[in-house]
């Protein structure tokens, strides 16, 4: 196993004629056949305690894998940089498995490089593969709605105000199922409770963050949670004002340890390792991997200790139904923010439903507007 370092990859800036010259030949056929070279992509840091950390964290678990060698690139644009980072991860690299993590990743520039490289496997994070797309491409992602939903069963217990505060950077149908799903959960321990959104429209975006967060507490909130890359700042933001929190991605409870509530992670390390394990083998790899809580995919932070025994004791109860499976949170009757039905009665849509991955509303009880 080896960590090369990135710098290699700076210079290559097209279609490089290097990984046909005679050293890269050589290089190629003395790899023993089970070795495997896996690049990961990432649009930020890899320390942001949020998206691509929980990546990363990920990704140091596949480094200890026997055979592998894992490369890393941070901070690479939704642009044609991360065509030209995974290009050059295969010429100079010989990466064979390429995990680029961010969702404007994949159309077009992931699409675009999986037909230039049908020799390379592409799985990407969040992206909805279809049959038309690629067969050396495919898409992965985790039911981490069901882990928002448990954390706005904590968030609801703590609330004293009743105003819940969510700062989300886009109306994707993952971050309105996010946004649904915590509503949701809150508003079965108390049907009163709203959740005002605010979306900052981008993924990283430390200032407006932390703006959206004083505005929030300025309006009554006393519970914050978020989908963003970093959740670092508005996490801080709001603890120093006294405001409770529930993280996203990975834990934040370090940074604010007497506000932090609990949390939806992910814990992408299963999903990983299964992909390199395929590959290695030599057996061909999925194309569309989802799962929750039960495949280990998603977990919640562990409950600070301002979480009381009421909040726990029905957050466990809730849990232990998911873990069975087939658990659906988003179920009729169910209407959107503006008094529109999009669930009817008798009509529910467990984890599994693709039609969440096409989400284009906010439940009742969101204050704020996907436009």
């Amino acid at each position: 196993m080896s960590f090369l370092p990135l710098h290699r990859r700076r210079f290559l800036l097209g279609a490089g004629a290097l990984a046909l010259s005679p050293l890269a030949m050589r290089v190629g056929a003395a790899r023993a056949a089970e070795d495997l070279t896996v690049g990961f992509l990432y649009v930020g840091p890899k320390d942001d305690f949020g998206y691509n950390q929980a990546h990363a964290q990920a990704a140091a678990i596949i480094k200890q894998m026997p055979g592998v060698t894992v490369l890393e690139e941070e901070n690479v644009a939704e642009s044609e940089a991360v065509s030209r980072s995974m290009q050059s991860m295969i010429e100079l690299d010989g990466a064979k498995l390429l995990f680029p993590t961010s969702f404007g990743y994949y159309n077009p520039f992931v699409l675009n490089a999986a037909s230039a490289n049908p020799e390379v496997e592409f799985r990407h994070c969040g992206g909805l593969w279809s049959d038309s797309d690629p067969k050396n491409a495919g898409s992965y992602f985790g039911y981490i709605g069901m882990a928002q939903y448990l954390s706005g069963i904590v968030a609801g217990h703590q609330s004293k105000s009743k105003k819940l505060g969510f700062i989300a950077a886009k109306p994707i149908p993952q971050v309105l199922l996010n946004i649904n799903s915590f509503t949701l959960g809150a508003r079965s321990v108390d049907p009163s409770i709203t959740t005002q959104v605010i979306f900052t429209g981008d993924w990283s975006m430390p200032v407006k963050e932390a703006e959206a967060a004083n505005a929030l507490i300025d309006q009554g909130v006393d519970v914050i949670t978020c989908h963003v890359d970093g959740p670092k700042v508005l996490v801080q933001t709001a603890a120093g004002r006294g405001c409770f929190v529930t993280g996203y991605h990975t834990s934040q409870a370090e940074l604010a340890p007497e506000h932090y509530l609990t949390g939806a992670e992910w814990d992408w390390a299963n999903v990983y390792r299964s992909f390199v394990e395929k590959a290695q083998a030599g057996e061909p790899l999925p194309n569309f991997v989802r799962g929750g809580l039960a495949e280990g995919f998603v977990k919640s932070s562990p409950y600070g200790a301002m979480v009381g025994e009421a909040a726990r004791a029905q957050a466990d109860s809730v849990r232990a139904e998911m873990m069975k499976g087939g658990y659906s949170v988003i179920k009729g009757p169910l209407k959107d923010n503006k008094g529109k039905e999009v669930v009817a009665a008798g009509q529910s849509y467990p984890e599994t439903a693709i039609e969440l991955e096409k989400m284009d509303y906010l439940v009742e009880g969101v204050v704020g507007s996907t436009a």
